[in-house]
């Protein structure tokens, strides 16, 4: 099963009701939920008010991905606005363990995200205990940038060790994604693909028909 999931971090936000529809009506089940605290990242986004605000409009599952140190502390606030999958940063967590817990407590699926400058190796203890990895192709923090090369190699070591250890977890990839190079990181093992501009900048129906022709031809669906 693949999943496109648009980063709504490259909507407009003067149309973002509208933006979300558009993505159910090509056919979208994901929404993708960056969420940046000014410390683990430089950068600050939108928080809990904004994905209270448009849960009620939609039925996309919102994959949250916390961009936050100490993310412990607001998992349960997170699960109340409507997150569906809690995705958190090993390099922001004191206590990856006890955070990977609260998340189940709260009733979320797990996610588990790795900058590009961390080793795959950090993952090896979480693998067989989250529903998602996520590989960073790019620095966390700003959008628009281009994909780092050498993230190929890291999806093909991650997608080896969730094969041996966990199969029916998903891997995903963020940063830098576009139509000219969605089918080759899904040839490397990527299953949930997040794409901000690619989606969102001109017709977003004919943008996401595009990405799901290209993600078809991988995965035969």
């Amino acid at each position: 099963m693949f999943h496109l999931s648009p980063s709504m971090l490259a909507a407009d936000f003067t149309k973002l009701g509208e933006q979300i529809k558009k993505i159910e009506n090509a056919g979208g089940d994901w929404l993708h939920v960056d969420v940046m605290d000014g410390l683990f990242v430089p950068s600050i986004s939108f928080g809990m008010p904004v994905i209270e605000s448009i849960r009620p409009a939609t039925d996309l599952f919102f994959d949250v991905h916390l961009m936050v140190q100490e993310p412990v502390r607001y998992i349960e606030e997170f699960k109340r606005v409507g997150a569906d999958l809690i995705t958190i940063h090993a390099e922001a967590c004191e206590d990856i363990e006890a955070t990977i817990v609260k998340i189940r407590e709260a009733g979320c699926k797990v996610g588990i995200s790795i900058s590009p400058d961390t080793e795959v190796s950090v993952l090896e203890p979480w693998v067989k205990k989250v529903d998602m990895i996520l590989l960073m192709s790019v620095h966390p923090g700003f959008g628009g940038q281009k994909f780092i090369p050498e993230t190929m190699e890291k999806i093909r070591a991650v997608r080896r060790m969730i094969n041996e250890q966990n199969p029916a977890c998903d891997l995903e990839v963020d940063g830098g994604i576009h139509l000219g190079n969605v089918k080759e990181v899904m040839e490397a093992g990527v299953n949930v693909v997040v794409a901000g501009t690619a989606v969102f900048r001109g017709n977003i129906k004919e943008n996401m028909d595009a990405f799901y022709r290209k993600m078809r031809e991988v995965y035969h669906e």
